[in-house]
């Protein structure tokens, strides 16, 4: 073999073995494994439900902390309302519906769509950046127009907690609380994981007495996750309002009580505070509502210490 030949064949060599280093470090950064997120995606979060005997829709979503809405857009076989014993049905981690991307469709044009926020919708599906399908939380599927609704949209009408009727109600505390976990989407605990608040939270110290708003019977007295001891009433106009993280429990299932009246008194918990949640009657069930604009306009101040 000539000098010249064998000079080629070792110049040939070392540009594959450049070329092939090349093509090894392109491939490993495409397999680079993603940026860490703190939420793991929703929808590899998603459980199965086999109904029971004489359950019904409105006890199952309640089971999971669910309004019925979410489990119809989640399970196109019940959007009659109706439930039969041996269904399985999809169960999500939170409220929300699944949506698909149209082609060239964002995370941040899907969150404005839906009324989310950008971050939130990034963070809830794993922090993808072009995903085909996305779980929007906080948004239902609407049992009177059979499409998805933004979220909020299911709630009573803005309007509602300003009615001259609602302002005769009683604060639930002695006075006006500072805010301590406000209501909506948000992320908590050590890894931020982003959970719904159906109410607010308002510091108060153990022992405060915890009153009625207004009005009503007792239709839950007892210990429900994550609120401990928890008391539900419900009022006239299809309203709800719940009252949790209580000590002392002074009424029982089936009382009425009086506006202003005792029920309890706020427990010695790490949350020093009163859970309290507002809800109304729906197509759809008890449907959640930010109470914050209720308490300003029933606390007698136009900007209370929230």
């Amino acid at each position: 073999m000539s000098i010249t030949r064998r000079y080629r064949e070792l110049i040939a060599g070392s540009c594959l073995a450049v070329l092939a280093l090349d093509v090894l470090q392109s491939s490993a950064v495409v397999a680079a494994p993603p940026v860490d997120c703190p939420t793991r995606p929703a929808l590899e979060r998603l459980r199965q439900h086999k109904v029971r005997p004489r359950e019904t829709l409105t006890q199952i979503a309640a089971r999971y902390g669910l309004v019925s809405a979410t489990l119809m857009g989640m399970n196109p076989a019940v959007r009659n309302g109706q439930v039969a014993p041996g269904q399985v049905l999809t169960i999500p981690p939170y409220n929300g519906i699944v949506v698909s991307l149209a082609p060239g469709q964002t995370i941040q044009s899907a969150a404005k769509s839906y009324g989310v926020k950008p971050d939130v919708l990034f963070e809830v599906n794993g922090c993808q950046n072009a995903p085909k399908t996305v779980f929007v939380p906080g948004a239902n599927w609407s049992p009177v127009t059979g499409k998805p609704m933004a979220a909020g949209q299911i709630a009573v009408p803005p309007k509602a907690e300003l009615d001259p009727f609602l302002r005769r109600d009683r604060y639930p505390l002695p006075l006006p609380a500072a805010l301590k976990r406000a209501y909506g989407w948000q992320p908590t605990g050590p890894n931020k994981a982003v959970v719904f608040a159906s109410g607010v939270d308002l510091a108060a110290a153990a022992d405060t007495p915890v009153y009625a708003v207004a009005d009503g019977t007792v239709a839950f007295v007892g210990v429900q996750k994550p609120w401990g001891n928890l008391i539900v009433v419900n009022h006239a106009r299809g309203r709800q309002t719940r009252y949790g993280y209580l000590g002392t429990l002074n009424v029982k299932v089936g009382q009425a009580v009086r506006r202003g009246q005792v029920i309890a008194a706020v427990g010695n918990t790490p949350a020093s505070a009163l859970r309290f949640e507002l809800r109304y009657r729906s197509q759809i069930g008890w449907v959640a509502q930010d109470p914050q604009p209720y308490l300003q306009a029933i606390s007698g101040t136009k900007k209370p210490q929230f």
